[in-house]
């Protein structure tokens, strides 16, 4: 599929589209430390770590230093800029390419960035070396075969197809590790509440701020905000439940 580039759009409006609630923050800083090595403090690399939305609660879960890399330079530029934290340096880079030593870090966290990875083997093999002897690698991902029915999926139903499309299985992620010299710890199942109110989700939806909608044409947007005005106009969407989201964990 295509490679979307986040200096074009979606460095504009994915802060605000992709802000995630107190609840939900501590929700995956309590699953990351239950993951994490046992020792404090802890290095963690955030890679893909575009505006910062996870990089300095990751510092403060963890304590020690927090590399955020990113190939965006324009995410880069507002991480820097609105989310700032002494103990956390943005770092132009890659998955493929990640500007650290070897055994630099204890922990990685990739956030629903795996998939625009390009060279996934590469990727694989670069988070393997920069990993502590003992470290763990959290793969935040939608899974080919395991996409979740979000509630706003029923307005845009070809993003099953685009989804099957767009992500790996699990699977195949555990293959390309297992290359790399890392193996499945557990596949894990988070539990993310919805803090949202419906009417002012739907508004930032309407910023496209998931890469999916980068695969859509124009015609079939418009359509399915059409449908969804019209269902919030009639008070057809529900407030939604929480979701139950896959994190794959990997380890030496």
């Amino acid at each position: 599929m295509k490679r979307i580039d986040y200096d074009d759009r979606q460095h504009q409006v994915y802060a605000k589209g992709r802000a995630l609630g107190p609840g939900a923050m501590a929700r995956w800083m309590a699953a990351f430390r239950a993951e994490a090595p046992g020792s404090r403090p802890l290095t963690v690399l955030d890679l893909g770590s575009g505006t910062g939305r996870f990089s300095p609660a990751l510092a403060g879960t963890f304590g020690g230093p927090v590399y955020g890399v990113e190939p965006s330079e324009r995410m880069r530029a507002i991480a820097m800029a609105e989310a700032a934290h002494p103990e956390v340096a943005y770092l132009a880079g890659e998955a493929a390419d990640i500007p650290l030593p070897d055994a630099a870090v204890d922990l990685v966290l990739m956030f629903l960035s795996f998939h625009h990875v390009q060279d996934r083997a590469r990727a694989a093999r670069e988070i393997a070396r920069v990993l502590k002897p003992d470290g763990r690698v959290f793969i935040r991902s939608t899974f080919a075969g395991r996409i979740h029915d979000l509630w706003w999926r029923a307005f845009f139903p070809r993003t099953w197809e685009i989804e099957e499309a767009m992500f790996p299985t699990v699977p195949e992620t555990e293959a390309l590790f297992a290359e790399a010299g890392l193996t499945k710890a557990r596949l894990v199942q988070v539990t993310h509440p919805y803090e949202g109110e419906v009417a002012a989700d739907v508004e930032r939806l309407k910023l496209r701020p998931i890469s999916t909608f980068d695969h859509m044409d124009e015609a079939e947007l418009a359509d399915g905000f059409d449908r969804m005005d019209a269902a919030l106009a009639r008070g057809d969407i529900p407030v939604p439940g929480p979701a139950v989201l896959d994190m794959l964990v990997l380890s030496r």
